[in-house]
């Protein structure tokens, strides 16, 4: 039998702390009047726990010291939109300018800083493997604060459409073709998943380890930042650059105006002084 549920109400006061816990727990800026959003991707959630408000839910989310709620509600309102090959003139440069400045020999690690379901890392990976040698020591960190998000980056089971933009030779190449339940799908083959490691991560509050990138991918999501919070991140993420190394953002973002020490090469990338 099929269930119908009835909107949930959103309070003035509801809605205000769930914009604030969205804000100081992980940088989204929710603006007013996205009421009608909160109630459509939250409520799922709320009948999952078996909560009748969002009292109840700010509530739960609140007093539940795990993390665990927190997660779920950043699982339930980040977007995880994401393409193999997203926005090609970063892979272009990727291919024709960044490969020629690293290094033959030796690990070349890459962040993916907003990694969604994979399909960036992977797309990294492969175009750095098709520049560099498929025996190139690239690895790829790619992180996200979407546990949902990082579990299907780890599986890399990808329906047939989301691989019909690939270069030629790519499926081929780098994926298995599914049978069974799987048909009409693919997955990354183990020798490039392995190259991949998965890990959630708070571009907000959590603080990077001690390794530096000769890049960092960090796409469409500080968009959904305000711009103090824009400005930290980039500087965040300016510290773990190696001297010369690249920010990739987002085609519809910009550092402009902004203190990070980072200089402009062209719409959606950034240099670090070769100097350090």
């Amino acid at each position: 039998m099929e269930m119908n549920f009835a909107p949930l109400a959103l309070k003035a006061a509801e809605f205000a702390q769930i914009r604030e816990l969205a804000y100081r727990k992980f940088g989204l800026d929710i603006k007013e009047g996205k009421q009608s959003l909160i109630v459509t991707r939250l409520s799922k959630e709320l009948r999952r726990l078996g909560l009748t408000s969002f009292e109840q839910y700010c509530r739960h989310v609140t007093s539940d010291h795990s993390g665990e709620a927190l997660i779920e509600m950043a699982d339930a309102l980040t977007t995880n939109f994401t393409s193999f090959m997203r926005e090609q003139a970063h892979f272009q440069f990727l291919r024709k300018e960044l490969s020629a400045q690293l290094p033959r020999s030796g690990p070349v690690d890459i962040w993916s800083a907003a990694s969604s379901t994979g399909e960036e890392p992977y797309s990294i990976l492969f175009t750095l493997l098709e520049t560099l040698g498929p025996s190139a020591d690239v690895r790829i960190l790619a992180t996200d604060i979407s546990t949902r998000a990082l579990k299907a980056g780890t599986a890399a089971v990808y329906e047939a459409p989301k691989l019909a933009g690939l270069p030629p030779g790519w499926l081929q190449r780098y994926f298995l073709k599914g049978n069974g339940q799987f048909t009409g799908s693919y997955r990354v083959r183990p020798e490039y998943r392995e190259r991949v490691r998965f890990k959630r991560f708070n571009l907000v509050t959590d603080q990077p380890g001690n390794t530096k990138f000769p890049a960092i991918f960090c796409r469409n999501v500080a968009i959904y930042f305000d711009k103090p919070t824009q400005a930290d991140l980039a500087r965040k993420l300016a510290s773990v650059l190696e001297p010369g190394g690249y920010l990739f953002i987002g085609h519809s973002e910009s550092l402009s105006g902004m203190d990070h020490g980072l200089a402009y090469v062209q719409p959606a990338l950034y240099r670090k002084d070769g100097k350090g």
